[in-house]
């Protein structure tokens, strides 16, 4: 289990939210198969650039740039917005708030917000985590491929890299 200190020094900038999410980080991390150092600071170090160190569980975005996005599922008027990012790695599309609420057994569909309550946004982060296979993917310690995974392409990839080197040290 993470401590407060483990998680304030990997994500220095979360201040006071880190207690508030320690809990259900943990919860979440044990539900979904995070449960080797390796796991947990690739983990960690996805949650950390795509939350901003747990400060955002919604995109700052509008979400109007996936409007029509088939591979995202935003087959609606309106989706792009509706089910922009949200939870702490931002699931995002109506294809994947639909799979993400079957999991969880939670209407996203019909309240794609409560992926912003504090431990669905951390279920959902464990969700997208196990969903994409990236536990085999941090056992391999290849944290470009963890981060393309997670969003698509090279977006922060510098900063991804420096929060894994910090929580792989804290971890250790």
């Amino acid at each position: 289990m993470m401590t407060l200190a483990q998680l304030v020094q990997i994500m220095p900038y979360a201040r006071s939210r880190a207690s508030v999410f320690l809990q259900p980080l943990n919860a979440a991390m044990l539900e979904f198969g995070i449960n080797t150092p390796a796991r947990q600071a690739s983990f960690l170090a996805q949650v950390g650039h795509e939350s901003g160190q747990l400060l955002y569980v919604r995109e700052l975005a509008s979400g109007q740039a996936y409007e029509g996005r088939a591979d995202l599922g935003n087959t609606q008027p309106g989706d792009g917005v509706r089910f922009k990012g949200r939870g702490l790695l931002q699931v995002t599309g109506r294809a994947n708030y639909t799979a993400c609420g079957k999991a969880l057994g939670l209407d996203l569909l019909a309240k794609p917000e409560l992926l912003e309550q504090v431990v669905l946004a951390c279920r959902s982060a464990g969700w997208f985590w196990q969903m994409r296979g990236l536990n085999a993917l941090a056992d391999t310690g290849n944290q470009v491929k963890v981060s393309q995974r997670i969003n698509g392409g090279s977006n922060g990839l510098a900063a991804r890299l420096g929060l894994f080197e910090v929580a792989q040290r804290v971890l250790a």
